[in-house]
């Protein structure tokens, strides 16, 4: 049975279109983790949190 992994971006079955390994500061560059985009000179940084999953959920997940 293939495994089939969910797009992170986009409520879909990842196509491999590579979105989501782009940069948020610069669409052409491919993400290298220089964390550009987190680091400032801001008192602090949030982010939005749509789920969790574990990784013994991922793995028992049904279509």
């Amino acid at each position: 049975m293939a495994v089939h992994k969910q797009c992170v971006l986009y409520d879909r079955e990842c196509i491999g279109c590579g979105e989501c390994d782009r940069c948020d500061l610069d669409p052409e560059k491919i993400c290298d983790n220089c964390m550009k985009c987190v680091n400032g000179d801001a008192e602090y940084r949030g982010i939005g949190i749509d789920g969790i999953v574990l990784e013994h959920e991922e793995d028992t997940e049904e279509p």
